[in-house]
């Protein structure tokens, strides 16, 4: 191989190795929201903005041990702790925050079997994604989204039939949300001053290695 060639292949690994670096920064670390880390309460509250890093509108959060709740989908879909979120009064709810990636979530129906759930993925009021899945009261229903780069989540409920057995307990096209996993937008990277330094350190490294490739062939 000639020096010319191994000249061309060094430079080449030195601006890969700067790429790598520099895309360190951009690696974000899936998050989950359990819901169980908020404030104790002993039946349901409203779920506060800031929670997760989102704006919460009509998101509820409820303790599905709750006596009122046994055998319900706020009772079944607990997927981790005690607590899960539920769209207020079986209404459209909403969840928003700078821009963000929603992987997943866990879905259970709170009184109707066969209910469908409508999730939107906005970003700056443009409907980007929409998926919707039928879920029931007896199991949560892990649902995979992979909306990308979106700011704001629409939830709608709707249909399904209330099962005999929760005749009388409550009614409505609620829903039970929990383990709710998203990906925040990195917004780390190395600082300008910080790239002349490590393009000098990639090329150094690289002339040391044509250096040592020219000795061996001297």
């Amino acid at each position: 191989m000639s020096i010319s060639t191994v000249g061309k292949k060094l430079s080449t690994a030195a601006i890969a190795a700067v790429a790598i670096v520099l895309g360190i920064g951009a690696v974000a670390q899936a998050t989950v929201l359990t819901f169980d880390d908020i404030a104790p309460i002993s039946y349901y509250e409203q779920i506060p903005n800031g929670y997760g890093g989102f704006n919460w509108d009509n998101f509820n959060y409820v303790n599905g041990l709750n006596t009122i709740d046994r055998r319900t989908g706020y009772d079944n879909g607990r997927v981790s702790g005690d607590y899960v979120a539920f769209n207020g009064d079986g209404n459209p709810a909403l969840v928003s925050n700078s821009v963000f990636d929603f992987n997943s979530a866990y879905l259970t129906a709170a009184w109707n079997n066969g209910l469908s759930v409508t999730v939107k993925g906005l970003k700056s009021g443009a409907t980007l994604y929409s998926k919707t899945v039928v879920v029931d009261t007896t199991q949560p229903t892990l649902v995979n989204f992979d909306f990308f780069g979106v700011d704001e989540l629409k939830f709608t409920s709707f249909g399904g039939v209330e099962p005999d057995y929760l005749i009388k307990s409550g009614a409505g096209t609620h829903f039970a949300l929990d383990n709710f996993t998203f990906n925040e937008k990195a917004t780390s990277v190395p600082e300008p001053t910080l790239l002349p330094a490590l393009l000098t350190i990639a090329t150094l490294s690289a002339g040391s290695v044509l250096r040592r490739k020219q000795l061996k062939q001297s």
